[in-house]
C-alpha cells in the first residue's frame, strides 16, 4: 500500500533559502455522496464529484529554515488576514500527522495565509478546498526543494493522497471537471487512497453544468462533517446505504456517459436527500436543513415542472442548496433565482458557480 513516507525529504538548513508557494483550489460537490469512513480517512463507499470554479480557497505557504531548533511544528497561521488559533492548532496537528511523509515540516518555520471565496463551515465543503490547496503547496515545495514530483500527474496524485488525510473529500478537488474517489470496478485505477480524474466518455453537456449555490444560512454548522461521519458507525441503515451508493455509482456513470440529464438529476437529488436522512437517523439525530432549504426545493420542483427546465438540486452536509443545470438554461434559471429564491437566502446571497478547471498555482 502506498504511504509516501520518504526519510530523504530532509533539508540542509545552511543552504536552503526561504521561499513561498501559493495555490488556489476549488471546493467540489459530491454527486454520489461519501458518508462514513474507516481507518485513516478511507471511504466506506465510492463517490464522484463536480469540481467547482468560483467556490475556492487561496492558500500561501512561506517557509524558512529554523534558526533556533525548537521542537515541534513552528507555524504562524492567518485566515482572512487575521491570526486564528483554532485553525492553527488543526494545521499543526495535521503537519505532525504527516511529518513522516514530509520530514522537512519540522525543520522549517512556516507562515500560512488562507482565505475562502465563500463562508467557512456553512456546508460548501470548505475543508475540501482548504486541504487540497495546502496539500498542493506541500507537494510543490517538495518538487522545488528536492526535484521530485516533476511529472504533473505524480504531483496531483500525491496531493490527492495528502489532501485525503486532512479531509476525505478534499482528495477530489485536485482534478478538473469530475473526480472519483473510492475503489469501484466501474472506474479503472480507482482507489480508496486518492482520487482519480474522471473525464473519459463523459457527455459534453455535463461540462457546461452550472452549480448556483443558495446560501440559505452562512452560520457554522451545528454538527461538523467529521462528527457526522463518526455517527455513521452506529447508524442502523449504514450497510444498506453503502450498498446503495455502490449501485448508484454505476447508474450515475452510465447517465454521465449517455448525456442522460433526467436520470442524472433523479440520482443526484436522491443522493442529497439520502445524506440528510442519514443525519436524521444518527444517534443522536440531527437536522442541518433549514425551513428555507425545503421552501427552495419546493419552488424548484414547481419551476421544473411548469417551465420544463432541467433544473435539479443537491445538498452537501449543510443547509445550502446547490442548483444544477446545463449552461444553455443559465438566463432562465438565474432569472428564477432572483425572482423567487434570492429572498430565501441569508442576506439575499448566492454564488453563481459552474463545473471548473481545477486548481491553479498562483
Amino acid at each position: 500500500m502506498q504511504d509516501y513516507k520518504n526519510p530523504r525529504l530532509v533539508v540542509d538548513s545552511a543552504t536552503t533559502t526561504p521561499g513561498k508557494v501559493a495555490w488556489r483550489s476549488p471546493s467540489n460537490l459530491a454527486l454520489i455522496k461519501y458518508w462514513g469512513k474507516y481507518g485513516q480517512q478511507l471511504p466506506k463507499n465510492p463517490s464522484i464529484s463536480f469540481t467547482l470554479q468560483n467556490a475556492y480557497t487561496e492558500t500561501s505557504l512561506e517557509y524558512r529554515p529554523q534558526t533556533d531548533n525548537k521542537p515541534g511544528i513552528q507555524l504562524n497561521f492567518f485566515f482572512d488576514g487575521v491570526q486564528n488559533e483554532p485553525f492553527k492548532e488543526k494545521i499543526v496537528a495535521f503537519f505532525d500527522s504527516i511529518a513522516e511523509i514530509f520530514p522537512f515540516l519540522r525543520q522549517m518555520e512556516w507562515t500560512m495565509h488562507s482565505r475562502n471565496s465563500f463562508p467557512h463551515s456553512a456546508g460548501i465543503a470548505s475543508s475540501a478546498s482548504a486541504m487540497s490547496a495546502l496539500a498542493l503547496c506541500l507537494c510543490s515545495i517538495e518538487r522545488r526543494l528536492f526535484g521530485y514530483l516533476e511529472d504533473e500527474s505524480e504531483l496531483l496524485a500525491k496531493a490527492s493522497y495528502i489532501a485525503r488525510l486532512g479531509s476525505g473529500s478534499a482528495c477530489r478537488s485536485v482534478y478538473p471537471k469530475l473526480a472519483v474517489w473510492g475503489e469501484t470496478p466501474a472506474v479503472a485505477g480507482s482507489s480508496n487512497l486518492f482520487a482519480v480524474p474522471f473525464t473519459a466518455q463523459v457527455h459534453e453537456v455535463f461540462y457546461t453544468f452550472h452549480d448556483d449555490i443558495l446560501l440559505i444560512s452562512q452560520e457554522e454548522k451545528s454538527v461538523s462533517s467529521r462528527a457526522g461521519h463518526g455517527l455513521m458507525d452506529g447508524n442502523i441503515y449504514a450497510e444498506n446505504r453503502y450498498t446503495q451508493a455502490r449501485q448508484r455509482m454505476y447508474e450515475l456513470l452510465a447517465a454521465l456517459q449517455k448525456g442522460d440529464i433526467e436520470t442524472f438529476g433523479r440520482i443526484v437529488e436522491s443522493e442529497a436527500l439520502t445524506l440528510h436522512a442519514l443525519m436524521m437517523t444518527s444517534n443522536p439525530p440531527y437536522v442541518l436543513m433549514k425551513p428555507n432549504t425545503l421552501a427552495a426545493i419546493e419552488k424548484l420542483r414547481v419551476f421544473r415542472t411548469e417551465q420544463k427546465v432541467p433544473l435539479y438540486f443537491s445538498l452537501d452536509a449543510g443547509p445550502n442548496l446547490h442548483l444544477l443545470y446545463p449552461g444553455e438554461f443559465k438566463v432562465d434559471v438565474q432569472r428564477f433565482i432572483k425572482a423567487e429564491l434570492e429572498q430565501l437566502c441569508q442576506n439575499g446571497r448566492w454564488i453563481a458557480d459552474e463545473v471548473g478547471e481545477g486548481p491553479i498555482e498562483i
